[in-house]
């Protein structure tokens, strides 16, 4: 059966620190601590009184100064491994955390989780062509001696840089050793731990590499794992769940995020709030639990960008500048059915383009399946339709050689109606408002990834005011757009009332305008 040495990165909180070792190891597992040299010697000497006497925890015999960024924190992390490879020999796996990390699964599932899988856990791609860095320095994290912390000393980190591109004293990466990257959260099994710390004593070439590199933690273990194992004994990702921001910092998890943490497919989750007492105590008790009925979802990343991602405008009103003077065309006429029901306006294009005989589109801006002619590579993507819109709207209209053309719109594209309504063309746009019951929420949330069957109730119930209030704001911003020859329809009213609009809005007589209204099933789930 597996048994996990915990090792714990920490610099601050040490009563939080106490409880986590008392809570991790009273299951059966093992911690060694490494506590920052930077850090109060009284608060060391009281983790040290209360843990002292536990056999299931040791000490990095050294402590270092850490700073971010440096190799500092590889020295620490080797340190707290060695100690822990010394002090505990029946230890099978050996799990990097720091004292924001807490788990979110039971002690006997993570064993038995381990026991299912023989896999080493830890990011590793490859450096120069993965793309893991998304913002700063890349290469020059390598090529670089860097002796001075960013942080600390800005301005002569960079100085120091400058002058060594400069004098041209780029330095070679070791020709046998493939540099990886990754985070620095690992899991892994004591042959690697055993082979990475033989690798340090044969190779100190390698070490003195590391020693001066830039954010060695997240390449180190990184590279000298792909390195001693093999890559089918891999297993290229994390088993603690953290997630960024998109400034780059780590996101906070509070007491209402159980019920989310518990459904994603990881073992810890990092970072939790020191002020989520909460939280703390039911994942700790669950920690001791013998419970292993997980229901995973994994749906927390996507759900996340969703939820961060409605208070941002980030869209573009104005047209392009090579859109900016180009026109559908004077006499033309778009007429653009705007739905959050899809299968709403379709059933509605259907009856309007039997009824009006007016050439329609489905959600060609929405849907990338949607069929729409050959317009010479134009139409191939959602990206290219919607870069091109004008373009593209140009293009039918000359196909199909007709002045009048009617699309589909989902609502939360208030970027294109803008456009199009300032286009010197007659166009309109009918908005087709339908209600939205729990039934329709739940099945959205699951179409576009927000949640699975798996997703806990508890999960949802807190998704669902988001998801209405979001339908509700996209009618909103329709509305203070202000757009002229503007109409509505609704699914509360009479379709003698919906008839009057669309009537109007088709230029259509009344007769005609009730047989679109009464088309059968039209606001049908």
């Amino acid at each position: 059966m597996a048994k996990i040495a915990f090792i714990l990165l920490c610099h601050k909180d040490p009563e939080a620190i106490i409880l986590q070792a008392r809570r991790l190891t009273a299951a059966g597992d093992c911690i060694s601590i490494h506590f920052d040299a930077r850090a109060g010697a009284d608060s060391y000497a009281r983790i040290r009184e209360a843990l002292d006497q536990n056999p299931s925890v040791t000490f990095a015999k050294r402590r270092v100064k850490c700073g971010w960024g440096e190799w500092s924190l590889v020295q620490a992390t080797l340190n707290a491994v060695q100690a822990a490879v010394e002090a505990f020999p029946d230890a099978t796996h050996f799990y990097m955390l720091s004292g924001d990390c807490n788990s979110i699964k039971s002690a006997a599932y993570a064993h038995d989780f381990l026991d299912q899988h023989d896999k080493d856990y830890i990011e590793s791609f490859d450096f120069f062509t993965s793309g893991w860095i998304k913002t700063g320095m890349r290469g020059e994290r390598l090529v670089y001696r860097h002796l001075v912390n960013e942080r600390k000393h800005k301005r002569l980190f960079y100085w120091l840089m400058d002058m060594q591109k400069r004098l041209r004293l780029e330095r070679a990466i070791p020709d046998d050793v493939q540099i990886m990257i990754g985070s620095q959260w690992w899991c892994l099994r004591r042959s690697t731990i055993e082979k990475i710390l033989q690798f340090c004593k044969d190779r100190p070439d390698v070490i003195r590499f590391f020693r001066t590199t830039w954010i060695p933690d997240e390449t180190f273990f990184q590279t000298l794992v792909n390195h001693v194992v093999a890559v089918r004994e891999i297993e290229t990702r994390t088993l603690t769940f953290l997630m960024f921001t998109d400034y780059g910092m780590p996101v906070t998890f509070y007491n209402d995020h159980f019920d989310l943490l518990l459904s994603q497919d990881f073992l810890f989750a990092r970072k939790i709030s020191p002020e989520s007492t909460e939280l703390k105590e039911r994942l700790g008790e669950l920690w001791a639990s013998d419970r292993r009925d997980f229901a995973i979802s994994d749906e927390g990343k996507k759900l996340f960008e969703f939820l961060s991602g409605r208070g941002r405008i980030g869209r573009r009103f104005a047209p392009r500048f090579w859109e900016s003077e180009s026109t559908l065309g004077q006499d033309r006429e778009l007429l653009m059915l705007v739905c959050k029901k899809w299968h709403v306006a379709k059933r509605l294009l259907t009856a309007a383009k039997r009824v009006t005989r007016t050439r329609g589109l489905e959600y060609m801006f929405d849907e990338a399946s949607c069929e729409i002619p050959h317009l010479g590579g134009l139409e191939r993507t959602l990206d290219k339709r919607n870069r091109h819109r004008r373009a593209v709207m140009k293009l039918l209209f000359d196909y199909y050689g007709v002045d009048r053309l009617m699309i589909c719109l989902d609502p939360n594209n208030v970027d294109l109606m803008r456009d199009f309504m300032s286009d010197k063309s007659n166009n309109r746009i009918l908005e087709i408002q339908c209600t939205f019951d729990d039934d329709y929420l739940i099945g959205h949330a699951h179409r576009v990834g927000l949640a699975r069957e798996e997703t806990p109730p508890e999960v949802v119930e807190h998704l669902l005011p988001t998801l209405r209030h979001e339908f509700d704001y996209e009618g909103v911003r329709i509305r203070e757009a202000g757009f002229g020859n503007h109409f509505r329809i609704h699914q509360d009213r009479s379709p003698e009332d919906n008839a009057a609009v669309l009537a109007e809005f088709f230029n259509l007589d009344m007769d005609a305008a009730r047989e679109i209204a009464n088309t059968p099933y039209l606001f049908d789930d």
